[in-house]
């Protein structure tokens, strides 16, 4: 059992404004992270103490929780441009594995979510061994309670290459063989550099989408992935399109398109009680998630998901009622209780951009 959670106590030993005290004293930041904004809306809800304090517990239970997801792929499909679009790389801590046997597989920090970013593969038989053999070692290491350390693997493919065998041995013969059926909840395959999958063709530049020619292509390299996949494993698993956008030289900014989508993939891959460890990352550049394919509401899906770890983890699921203070990530309605409303409100703020 964690630290954190050995500090949780029956309820009526200890007053919620005990708990609120302790976990402000663990925060030695100044700018108010999903947590701490929680427990303010707690502290300031019209619902008796016995239950703040319940909820107040539970909070600290999400709080000790981590997300470690990791990162695959081919050398030069855009791993890393992927993960610093997503998430705010700048604050996170890098370190390395914990054992020299997965030392090749780069460790970063960002509060509560973790990435393992592991070296590309194609460049040589035997350094490809020695990736894959550090990929199955962290694979199979599990967390304090006994559960498999990894939650996920973004395998990242590049849409414009032709030659997709490296990853394709990767996913089928070393990450479905270590994740067993649990692989088609596990593993997301991301097709990126989706805009110049036609050698830069069919890419519409004002409005940063494809057009219908490059759309069509898209959907049938995607569905080809699947499909042979499908018949080495048994297994389905949907690919997702998009481009995590880069600098040319001397040239401008290309932008990002679908990378809503595939947040919006990743948080509902990612467990509930892990999900907020995610919310405090986000990127917040307003360009990273402008544009999509529109095929459905990423932004509504991705608040759904933060709002079901609040609904289910923090308030139980057990209450119905009160009108919130505010928004739900920007969602005018109820929720449990009357706890969130502000709070949520302001978190929709954090979010900028890719909630509006």
């Amino acid at each position: 059992m964690s630290e954190q959670n050995e500090r949780i106590v029956p309820i009526g030993t200890v007053s919620a404004e005990e708990i609120l005290a302790e976990m402000q004293g663990e925060s030695g930041s100044d700018s108010k992270s999903i947590y701490e904004l929680l427990e303010e809306d707690i502290m300031a809800s019209d619902i008796p103490d016995a239950e703040k304090t319940r909820r107040l517990s539970r909070l600290i239970k999400l709080r000790s929780k981590k997300v470690n997801i990791m990162l695959a792929g081919s050398t030069g499909s855009g791993k890393s441009s992927t993960v610093n679009a997503m998430f705010n790389m700048d604050v996170a801590k890098v370190g390395v594995g914990v054992d020299p046997e997965t030392a090749s597989i780069s460790k970063f920090e960002l509060d509560n979510l973790i990435i393992w970013d592991t070296p590309g593969l194609g460049d040589g038989v035997e350094r490809d061994k020695k990736i894959t053999k550090d990929i199955v070692e962290k694979l199979n290491e599990t967390d304090e309670q006994g559960s498999p350390l990894i939650d996920m693997v973004i395998v990242i493919m590049d849409a414009s290459s032709k030659d997709l065998g490296t990853s394709y041995d990767l996913i089928n013969h070393v990450l479905i063989p270590c994740l067993g059926r649990e692989a088609e909840k596990r593993i997301l395959i991301a097709l990126n550099q989706s805009d110049i999958a036609m050698k830069g063709t069919h890419w519409l530049s004002d409005q940063n989408e494809p057009d219908e020619v490059l759309k069509e292509f898209l959907q049938k390299k995607a569905d080809s992935v699947e499909k042979r996949i499908k018949e080495a494993t048994g297994l389905t698993i949907k690919p997702v399109c998009y481009c995590a956008g880069y600098k040319e030289e001397g040239g401008p900014q290309r932008k990002p398109y679908n990378l809503t989508k595939l947040l919006y993939h990743i948080v509902t891959m990612i467990p509930k009680d892990k999900r907020l460890a995610l919310a405090d990352n986000i990127n917040s550049e307003e360009e990273n998630w402008r544009y999509d394919d529109h095929e459905c509401d990423y932004r509504g899906g991705t608040k759904s998901g933060f709002c079901d770890t609040v609904w289910d983890c923090i308030s139980d699921g057990a209450e119905m009622g009160s009108e919130i203070g505010g928004e739900i990530l920007g969602i005018p309605g109820r929720i449990v209780g009357g706890v969130i409303g502000g709070a949520m409100g302001a978190i929709g703020g954090i979010f900028g951009a890719i909630f509006s």
